[in-house]
């Protein structure tokens, strides 16, 4: 299937944006980092703005977007809606972290958890359709997920981390969130990548593509689409998502979980941040890459 980068950087950036967001939530609410809040603020912000910008430009004719708002069952109407909460409860958050970082009302702090971690399972949910067998798994949901919460923490410790400037020890819960959270992202990704094996099946049992000049022509060679390891997917399979995306994210949270200063969380929590986004654009890529339908029409 063609690659759809508008949509791969739109579904990275959603991720990125609502994992940052739930990250600040669990923070406010244990009091911890406070002068970290805004600055991370900013960023949510921005990418929650990026990844909307990106889907922008995968329309032909974007005015046309507001057409499909009329029907709440829609995916482009739900992500709107989530996204519309997660901007309110960002200016909840902001507005309560101007009078004072360190005491954020517990229910705003739950609120960004529950809609950031929503938005992101509901975006995955509006690819799910019968039609393509590597897009219909609640796999996909949770990989969205997982991303999130690798993305989050690893950018909220970066950040925070830069702002004072390599100096201090800093809380257990840095050490525990990034290496939770990248635990989730390489298990669910790991789990999403052995599921692209097995579809193989789902394309035998659909027969010959009705076609009058050629009937006997087979609509998808199988074979093609689910050897998820074969030579071709080697690169991005092994050292895109499973190395890169799985592997480092979940060793760079360790090691700067067993420091846990200022110091070397700003190295460690760089490199994973930055493996990490490697390995979500992989993931998606095979997303794209094996995303084949079964049905003549779709």
């Amino acid at each position: 299937m063609e690659l759809h980068w508008p949509l791969i950087l739109f579904t990275a950036f959603i991720a990125w944006s609502a994992g940052l967001l739930a990250t600040q939530g669990v923070f406010a609410l244990k009091k911890e980092a406070p002068r970290a809040q805004i600055p991370t603020l900013v960023a949510s912000v921005v990418l929650l703005a990026v990844g909307g910008l990106a889907v922008f430009t995968h329309l032909h004719h974007w005015e046309r977007i507001f057409n499909g708002f009329g029907n709440p069952t829609s995916g482009i109407t739900q992500e709107l809606i989530c996204v519309v909460l997660m901007v309110v409860v960002i200016v909840l958050l902001f507005a309560y972290v101007r009078k004072d970082a360190a005491a954020v009302p517990a229910w705003v702090a739950v609120a960004a958890i529950v809609v950031a971690l929503a938005t992101a399972a509901i975006t995955a949910h509006s690819y799910m359709m019968a039609s393509r067998p590597a897009w219909d798994t609640i796999l996909w949901m949770v990989c969205l997920v997982g991303n999130a919460c690798v993305l989050g923490p690893l950018t909220f410790i970066a950040i925070d981390c830069l702002i004072d400037k390599g100096e201090g020890v800093k809380p257990a819960l840095f050490g525990l969130a990034a290496l939770v959270g990248s635990v989730v992202n390489a298990v669910a990704s790991l789990a999403y990548v052995f599921f692209l094996s097995t579809i193989g099946g789902k394309f035998d049992t659909v027969g010959y593509y009705y076609n009058p000049v050629e009937p006997m022509r087979e609509m998808v060679d199988p074979a093609t689409v689910a050897n998820v390891f074969s030579p071709e997917y080697a690169l991005l399979v092994w050292g895109g998502i499973v190395l890169v995306g799985a592997v480092v994210p979940v060793v760079a949270a360790y090691l700067g979980k067993k420091k846990n200063t200022a110091a070397s969380w700003t190295i460690w929590a760089l490199i994973g941040l930055v493996a990490a986004v490697v390995g979500v654009i992989c993931l998606r890529v095979l997303f794209f890459e094996l995303g084949a339908s079964v049905y003549i029409f779709y």
